[in-house]
């Protein structure tokens, strides 16, 4: 880690400035300029253990087919065009193929009930919807009615029958392959056309309260984001990423832009539980995802060596002790001793490259969003040689505001802002940001948009942090998340959450409560895999998940880590009671976002019955 100050940091700020015009101008440039470089990989539709690949070429004749197929159903320049799909291959083409059309992606999480994707569609203004399959579609017919100005359905898998409001995806390929024979140049006049301000995605916020609102967000601020990661040095053409993020949320839409900016190839599979095994079969070398991924597998990890015990057990935390001493004393700015050095060899053989393969043996690094990684977590990939780095970033800034870099990273911080992002800590300690990838506005929503941007174009965030001399940005939580207890005592949950997760390996969320009161009590939900795991060799087999969380002896490992948490805590942070929940929290009941993240007030809405009870 040789430079620590951000104002120590080379950056090619020629990348930067001479960036593509828009989103769709970058996608055409890079198939130009790599038509026989591998861009994607997928898994094949007809054995899901194969993988095909796709060069930048095949993309781009695929991409520019679909693109004029939307201009024969009418699509206008920054029209929006929703889609409705998990993270596949198909939703990547789909989405360069609307900006290439000249027009604006209305992003749709899978997930989202029938009710709320009818109000996007509607608000957004959409006039053509992509759906994944038959279930998406069923939400669509069901709320014909109030989705607007949609003409047209496409149909991403299965077949349609006879309704004509529906055509599948390769009619709409065929569609424009008939258009481009006619008039060859319709989609690169499409293309010529785009501004930069021209709106490029428009992603509707997951609130916890209220409708979702439309994040608008130019072509300029996508591009913005790619040049300046790309002007930091952390990536290059060569390297590999796997992508299972929703492509839905801005996490995994920067992701998606780095590519045509840097060249690298992206392997792309949504299916969440096929990630580690996933790893081991492609090898990448980095990969983005949210906490909650890291956690699980450091608990999966350790909780696994536990169980074995013997030998195996001591070997191993012997070698996470001296791993965590080698990381300490570079975090430090120090050598390790020459004993540590030693020692850190063989526990390498031993046990870190063991750990190293499971994720496919290449990584460079993984990068942590969308929420809090716990810091014992973040230093215990680092003991075993995995560089987690953190960073953050909103939809409203277009994802990436500040990253962690390879040669400079601390732990509990987000890290550097990116090149040409400004920030500022307001007098209440909310973050604020201005820079080219900050949005122009919520979408048909003056009153929220003043609300969040001021006269002079700084977004506020709603996070309050702190940062330090050298640059490094530290996030202490949500401005509205914090609480005051009745004794006048402010105390953020979302820290202590972390902090649990770091300790527990079977906890799934940590939910603490305690506004107006005079001490805090959580809600536990716990982690199935791991729990079932545990259940399985403390008596509990073949037990319900309902029957495992009721049971004394779950209480009695939990609450001994719980313990553990508050010999940590300041007093008036200190948990004094807490409930298991019977299940886990869900992206169907609200509870969870699609990208992982907590809804803290809707948990605590759905169990308000099971706080009220630890407080009588």
């Amino acid at each position: 880690m040789a430079a620590q100050r951000a104002s120590d940091e080379v950056i090619d700020r020629s990348k930067i400035e001479n960036r593509a015009p828009s989103v769709a101008a970058l996608f055409v440039d890079r198939v130009a300029h790599s038509p026989n470089r591998e861009a994607f990989r997928h898994v094949d539709a007809a054995d899901p253990k194969k993988w095909s690949s796709v060069t930048w070429s095949e993309a781009g004749d695929r991409v520019r087919n679909l693109a004029a197929g939307l201009i024969v159903l009418g699509v206008q320049a920054e029209q929006r065009v929703a889609l409705a799909s998990a993270t596949r291959y198909e939703w990547v083409l789909a989405d360069l193929a609307v900006m290439c059309a000249g027009a604006a992606t209305t992003t749709v999480y899978p997930t989202t009930t029938a009710g709320d994707v009818a109000y996007i569609v509607a608000n957004s203004g959409s006039c053509i919807v992509f759906a994944e399959d038959h279930a998406q579609l069923a939400k669509l017919r069901e709320e014909r009615s109030e989705l607007g100005a949609v003409e047209k359905v496409v149909l991403i898998d299965g077949d349609p029958g006879d309704d004509d409001w529906v055509i599948t995806f390769d009619q709409l390929h065929d569609l424009g392959e008939e258009l481009l024979a006619e008039t060859p140049d319709a989609v690169h006049d499409r293309i010529e056309a785009i501004g930069p301000d021209h709106l490029a995605t428009l992603i509707y916020t997951s609130g916890t309260t209220g409708r979702p609102k439309g994040v608008r967000l130019s072509h300029s601020a996508w591009t913005y984001v790619a040049a300046a990661i790309d002007a930091t040095g952390i990536l290059d053409a060569d390297d590999l990423q796997y992508l299972w993020l929703p492509l839905s949320h801005v996490f995994g839409k920067v992701l998606l832009t780095l590519p045509l900016q840097i060249g690298f190839a992206t392997a792309v599979d949504g299916r969440v539980d096929k990630i580690v095994e996933n790893l081991a079969v492609v090898k990448p070398t980095f990969m983005g995802a949210a906490p909650r991924i890291f956690e699980k597998a450091h608990a999966r990890i350790v909780s696994t060596v536990r169980e074995e015990g013997g030998v195996k057990e001591k070997i191993f935390d012997w070698a996470i002790g001296v791993g965590l001493r080698v990381s300490k004393a570079k975090q430090a700015g120090k050598s390790p001793s020459l004993l540590d050095s030693v020692q850190h060899a063989v526990a390498d053989r031993l046990v870190y490259s063991t750990i190293r393969e499971r994720f496919g043996g290449r990584l460079k690094f993984f990068i942590s969003g969308s929420a809090a990684l716990n810091r014992d977590v973040a230093q215990w990939f680092d003991a075993v040689g995995i560089v987690v780095l953190e960073g953050y970033g909103l939809s409203e800034t277009s994802a990436a505001s500040f990253v962690n870099r390879p040669s400079a990273y601390r732990f509990g911080t987000v890290g550097w802002a990116i090149p040409g992002t400004e920030t500022r800590i307001g007098d209440d300690g909310e973050i604020l940001i201005k820079g080219p990838g900050v949005m122009s506005g919520y979408h048909e929503n003056p009153e929220a948009t003043a609300e969040a941007l001021t006269d002079d174009g700084w977004f506020r965030t709603g996070d309050i942090g702190e940062m330090d001399e050298d640059g490094y940005l530290r996030i202490t939580d949500r401005k509205k998340d914090m609480f005051k207890t009745s004794n006048g005592k402010y105390v953020a949950p979302s820290a202590v959450a972390a902090t649990f997760k770091g300790i527990c390996p079977y906890v799934g969320e940590l939910i603490v409560d305690g506004e107006g009161k005079s001490y805090c009590v959580a809600l536990i939900s716990l982690d199935a895999e791991s729990i079932g795991e545990w259940a399985e060799n403390h008596g509990l087999g073949g037990k319900s998940f309902a029957e495992i969380a009721n049971a004394q002896e779950t209480r009695n490992l939990i609450g001994g880590y719980v313990e553990e948490l508050n010999a940590g805590l300041n007093r008036w942070e200190q948990i004094k009671k807490f409930r298991i929940l019977d299940r886990e929290l869900t992206v169907e009941n609200g509870e969870i976002t699609p990208s992982m993240k907590l809804k803290r007030k809707v948990v605590m809405t759905n169990f308000s019955d099971e706080l009220e009870d630890l407080y009588n």
